[in-house]
């Protein structure tokens, strides 16, 4: 609020309808609804402005803050997560979920474009132990965090195994146990959630794990892509999300790919959401098929 006062603004534009009052002291516009994660963004850059100095943000924030994908009911929750080392207090607010930390069990770091105060990618995942339910998940925020660029563009990936390793053996952890089960899972090849969930499936249903993100040519060309390949048998699985079915664009240069494969000799398998988390017995018998029918 002072802060506020000696840039200009006045009273009466505090008081203003269109200004939140997430946090005492704090005012912020309000913004339309958007997806859960910008919503939890815009509290810790709200909180941002009154974080005592030696405060950081953790767990789900700190995933939140380096773009990992979470399950949606951890993002339900409209607190924010805000950690101390010990034996300094944790703090008390509302929508803050305040944690005391022991410093041997996390690396704090400042968010190379954001300049928050955060968990290193490899602690906030040992962090997420704690909450995340689902194996699957576990594994999924840690694929995300290892994967490397396959593009000039992409950014460089968070952390690597050894270091998720090296987190997890840090400290006595909530949730270690399941840590350590999902670290020999972890791969540096699913790009998204989803992909991570479809590899999973198909080898706890004992299949053999499929090679993730496959690249086909021919002639030197990049035919396509490929998020789960089973290369011997020529067998492709794709995972199809919402933009593929409604940006025009995309969903033209699938049809054209998907077309290339098959005169390739390839049989391409296209998976929905609904199929993967409502019927992954059918997704998997699906798939059995068609490597059986190749292999035969």
């Amino acid at each position: 609020m002072r802060e506020a006062r000696d840039s200009g603004v006045t009273d009466r534009r505090l008081r203003a309808g269109d200004l939140a009052r997430p946090y005492h002291g704090v005012r912020a516009v309000v913004l339309p609804a958007g997806d859960p994660a910008s919503a939890h963004r815009g509290l810790i850059h709200a909180y941002s402005r009154r974080m005592p100095p030696h405060a950081f943000f953790s767990h789900i924030s700190a995933a939140v803050i380096w773009g990992l994908p979470l399950p949606a009911r951890l993002l339900a929750d409209d607190r924010i997560d805000v950690s101390v080392l010990t034996p300094r207090r944790h703090p008390v607010a509302r929508g803050v979920r305040g944690h005391e930390v022991l410093g041997a069990g996390v690396i704090v770091e400042r968010h190379p474009e954001l300049d928050l105060p955060v968990s290193s990618p490899a602690s906030t995942w040992a962090q997420l132990g704690a909450v995340v339910r689902h194996p699957y998940d576990l594994v999924a925020i840690a694929d995300a965090a290892v994967l490397t660029p396959r593009h000039d563009d992409d950014p460089p990936a968070l952390t690597t195994i050894a270091r998720l390793e090296r987190a997890v053996a840090a400290a006595r952890r909530v949730g270690g146990p399941a840590l350590r089960d999902a670290l020999p899972r972890v791969r540096d090849g699913s790009a998204s959630r989803p992909e991570t969930w479809l590899r999973l499936t198909l080898v706890d249903a004992g299949l053999p794990e499929p090679e993730m993100q496959v690249e086909v040519r021919a002639g030197g060309r990049l035919i396509a892509r490929l998020d789960a390949a089973y290369v011997a048998a020529r067998v492709a699985v794709e995972y199809e999300g919402r933009h593929h079915l409604t940006d025009a664009r995309q969903w033209r240069r699938d049809i054209q790919r998907y077309e290339d494969l098959t005169r390739m000799g390839w049989i391409v398998i296209r998976v929905t959401s609904d199929d993967l988390f409502r019927h992954p017995a059918m997704l998997v018998s699906r798939v059995r098929s068609a490597v059986a029918s190749r292999l035969a």
